[in-house]
């Protein structure tokens, strides 16, 4: 999801995930800083599904963790990110989807809850809680292969939805601002955000007119930065 840092003493991975602003609040500069923790999380337990016999979308690739300094800030979907509950960050599942995740590898699995959006580094597909990691065996590893079975979806992953593009990570805010000032002139009809994450980097997001896909697929292939990296995001 970002940049991997593991220490020694504890083999602790800090994985360097931009929380973008929460869903359920408008998208403020004030708002995106995520500084205010909230008085509740979600329970710890994993979620409980009907196992279909047949998964409605499989997908492998690279999967990271995440947890403090995110814990107890707003996930995407406006509620309380809590390292400890089985749940997870995907760019474009839908909010709520239902995932088996499974190291490759190991053959450790968990089921998780998609509450979340990243990881943002290209190569990877998945960020699990702390806790889910553990259960996957990625804790101690910071990033391994895992399969991702989708189980469940309150909509169907082929829906309209609601897209943005999301863009960073920038060191400096100034460039961020570069890029997002350049992104409003050029895509008058969009909302550009420009916001920093708790770990001190900046991103930019942009959210087109109508939060429609194809419009945000063409800011992702009209788009280029030396900087950072350039993500199609579901927002719903």
């Amino acid at each position: 999801m970002s940049l991997l840092i593991v220490g020694c003493a504890h083999k602790e991975a800090k994985v360097n995930v931009p929380p973008p602003p929460g869903l359920s609040q408008p998208e403020t500069p004030q708002a995106s800083k995520d500084s205010e923790t909230a008085a509740e999380s979600i329970p710890n337990e994993p979620p409980q599904v009907a196992v279909p016999e047949k998964p409605l979308m499989v997908e492998t690739g690279l999967a990271s963790w995440y947890g403090a300094p995110y814990d107890h800030r707003r996930a995407s979907n406006g509620e309380v990110y809590d390292m400890h509950a089985m749940t997870a960050a995907h760019r474009t599942l839908p909010m709520g989807s239902i995932v088996r995740v499974t190291n490759v590898k190991t053959g450790n699995s968990a089921v998780v809850r998609i509450n979340d959006r990243g990881p943002f580094i290209q190569g990877r597909i998945l960020d699990l809680s702390e806790a889910a990691a553990k259960k996957v065996d990625v804790w101690s590893a910071g990033v391994a292969m895992v399969r991702i079975e989708l189980l469940q979806t309150p909509v169907p992953v082929s829906s309209a939805g609601r897209w943005a593009v999301q863009i960073g990570a920038f060191e400096k805010e100034h460039t961020a601002d570069q890029l997002a000032n350049r992104l409003s002139r050029r895509y008058q009809t969009a909302k550009v955000l420009c916001f920093g994450s708790p770990v001190g980097d900046w991103w930019v997001r942009v959210r087109v007119q109508g939060d429609d896909r194809q419009r945000a697929e063409s800011v992702v292939r009209e788009t280029h930065t030396s900087e950072g990296e350039i993500f199609l995001v579901r927002l719903d």
